[in-house]
C-alpha cells in the first residue's frame, strides 16, 4: 500500500498529535519507522470485552449432586453396618480361604479365613472348584472345628464325582429322622461394619488493598424486585470454582491413610491422628467390582452375571468417558436387525431420510435397565481424563437399608451420599469468609484482602459390592 504524495508525507515524522482527526503530514505515524521507539504504546489494542472460553465449561463438579445426596453430621466418624449374605456357601480360593476335600474319607477342610457355620443335619451340594460342573449332594453327619463330614446320598464316598483337592460347598437345606432331636446350634445374623471420616479442605485468595480497586460490578435484581450492585474479582471467582471442583474430586479420589505408617499423617504434625478418607474409587476397588477393557456385548454380559451374584439391583447408572460411550453406542446399535453398514435405521425414531441419532441414553439388557451419561471428569485433560486409566463407573440407583450405629436402627440412604460437618453453631458444608483491610475484620492490620474457603466432609459408599469400576488395562 502506498500514500498519496500530495499529502507531503516526506522527511522526518512528528509524534505530535492533532487536536482533531485531521489527515496531515504533521500527525502521521510511520508503522515501519523504528527510530521513534515507544510510540506504539500510545495506542491500546482492540480489546474484546469477553474472554474466549477456549476450554468450554472448565468446572467438572456436579456428578455427586446427580447421583447422591448431602446430609449433615456432628461426629468425627461415620459408622454403618451392612448385611452379610443370608445363605451359607464356601468357595475354594487362594490363601487361607480354601475348601479342600478328602473324597475317600468324605471330609472337607475349610481354610482359616472361613468360619464354619455348617451344622449337623445340613444338606449340601459339593462341586469341584475348577469347573463347578461335577456335583454331588450330601448330608452333613459331623463337624469338628474346620472339618465337615459330608455323606453322599447315592454312593459310599465322594470319589464317584470328585477328586481330592479344592471344592465348593453350598448349604441348601436339612434332613432329620423321625423323632430325632432338634438341630444343634443356631445361626446368628452377622453384619459387616464400615466407617469413614470427614476430611478438611481449605483454599484462599489474597490480593493487596490497592488492587481491589480493579473490580467489576454486576447489577442484580432479587425475586422481590429489589435491585442493587454486587462486586467481584475474576481471580477470586476462579478460586471459588476451583475449590468447588476440589471438593468433588476429593470425594472421588481420596484414600484412607494407614494408621502408624502414613507419611501424610507425620507431615501434618499430629501424632496418632488418622488422616485421609475413603473416596469413591477406593471404595469400589476395595469393596466393589473392577472390570477391565469392556469392548463387546460378551464383556458386558460378564458384568451382568457378576451383578446377579450381588444385589441384582434392576436400575443402574453408567457414567463413562467418550471412548466407552461410543463403544456402548456401537454395541447397542449392533443389536438392531436393521443395522446397515454401521448405521441403525428404522428404530429409536431413526429414519434413513433424517439425521440419525446414533447415541443411546438408556437401554435394557436381561433384567437390568441402564442409563448412560458422559462424565466430564473422565474426559477433561486436566482431570482423570488426562490419565485414561478409568473409563467409567456403574452405580446402582435407589436407596439401601443399613444399620446406623448412632441411631441404633435401620435407615434408608442413597447408595452414594456425602456427609458434612454441621451443628447449630457452625455449618461446614461450604464456608467462606473475608479478612483484611477491605471489607474484612478490622483487627487485621495488613493492607490486603483475603477470601477463605473451607469444607469438612466425607463420602459414604454403601453396598459397594453393587458398584462396578470400568478400567483400561
Amino acid at each position: 500500500m502506498g500514500f498519496n504524495t500530495s499529502l507531503g508525507l516526506g522527511g522526518d515524522y512528528s509524534l505530535t498529535g492533532s487536536p482533531s482527526q485531521v489527515v496531515s503530514a504533521n500527525n502521521y505515524l510511520d508503522l515501519a519507522n523504528t527510530a521513534n521507539q515507544g510510540w506504539a504504546q500510545q495506542y491500546l489494542p482492540e480489546l474484546y470485552e469477553q474472554e474466549i472460553e477456549r476450554y468450554g465449561n472448565r468446572t467438572i463438579n456436579g456428578f455427586l449432586s446427580m447421583v447422591g445426596a448431602e446430609m449433615p453430621m456432628e461426629s468425627d466418624q461415620v459408622v454403618w453396618s451392612e448385611q452379610n449374605r443370608l445363605h451359607i456357601a464356601y468357595k475354594n480360593k487362594t490363601g487361607n480361604a480354601t475348601a479342600v476335600a478328602d473324597v475317600s474319607a468324605n471330609t472337607i477342610t475349610l481354610g482359616s479365613d472361613y468360619t464354619n457355620s455348617v451344622r449337623v443335619g445340613a444338606t449340601v451340594i459339593v462341586t469341584d472348584s475348577a469347573t463347578g460342573l461335577n456335583t454331588i449332594v450330601c448330608r452333613v453327619s459331623a463337624t469338628s472345628g474346620q472339618v465337615i463330614t459330608a455323606q453322599p446320598y447315592k454312593t459310599a464316598d465322594m470319589s464317584s464325582s470328585l477328586s481330592d483337592g479344592g471344592v465348593n460347598v453350598f448349604v441348601f437345606g436339612s434332613e432329620f429322622a423321625k423323632g430325632s432331636a432338634s438341630m444343634v446350634g443356631e445361626l446368628k445374623p452377622s453384619f459387616t461394619k464400615f466407617d469413614n471420616r470427614p476430611m478438611i479442605l481449605k483454599d484462599h485468595f489474597k490480593i493487596s488493598g490497592s488492587d481491589t480497586a480493579q473490580i467489576g460490578w454486576v447489577e442484580t435484581t432479587t425475586e422481590e424486585g429489589q435491585s442493587g450492585f454486587s462486586w467481584y474479582m475474576k481471580s477470586a471467582s476462579e478460586t471459588k470454582l476451583r475449590f468447588e471442583d476440589y471438593i468433588e474430586m476429593a470425594m472421588i479420589e481420596a484414600v484412607k491413610g494407614v494408621p502408624g505408617s502414613s507419611v501424610a499423617d507425620t507431615a501434618m504434625g499430629i501424632a496418632g491422628e488418622n488422616f485421609g478418607s475413603e473416596g469413591l474409587f477406593e471404595a469400589v476397588e476395595t469393596r466393589g467390582n473392577v472390570f477391565e477393557d469392556l469392548a463387546s456385548l460378551a464383556d458386558f454380559d460378564l458384568v451382568l452375571k457378576n451383578l446377579d451374584k450381588q444385589g441384582a439391583i434392576e436400575e443402574n447408572m453408567l457414567y463413562v468417558n467418550r471412548q466407552l460411550a461410543l463403544t456402548i453406542d456401537d454395541m447397542v446399535a449392533g443389536l438392531n436387525s436393521n443395522y446397515q453398514g454401521g448405521a441403525s435405521f428404522g428404530v429409536f425414531s431413526n429414519d434413513a431420510d433424517m439425521a440419525l441419532n446414533l447415541g443411546f441414553s438408556g437401554f435394557r439388557r436381561g433384567s437390568y435397565d441402564f442409563y448412560k451419561s458422559d462424565w466430564r471428569y473422565l474426559n477433561d485433560a486436566a482431570g482423570r481424563g488426562g490419565f485414561g486409566d478409568v473409563s467409567g463407573i456403574l452405580i446402582p440407583a435407589g436407596t439401601s437399608s443399613v444399620y446406623d450405629e448412632n441411631l441404633g436402627k435401620n435407615i434408608k440412604r442413597p447408595f452414594l451420599h456425602v456427609r458434612y460437618r454441621a451443628s447449630q453453631t457452625d455449618d461446614r458444608r461450604m464456608k467462606s469468609w473475608v479478612t483484611g483491610s477491605v471489607g474484612g475484620a478490622s483487627y487485621i492490620g495488613d493492607d490486603y484482602m483475603e477470601v477463605h474457603y473451607l469444607s469438612e466432609r466425607c463420602l459414604v459408599v454403601q453396598a459397594a459390592n453393587n458398584f462396578v469400576m470400568l478400567k483400561e488395562s
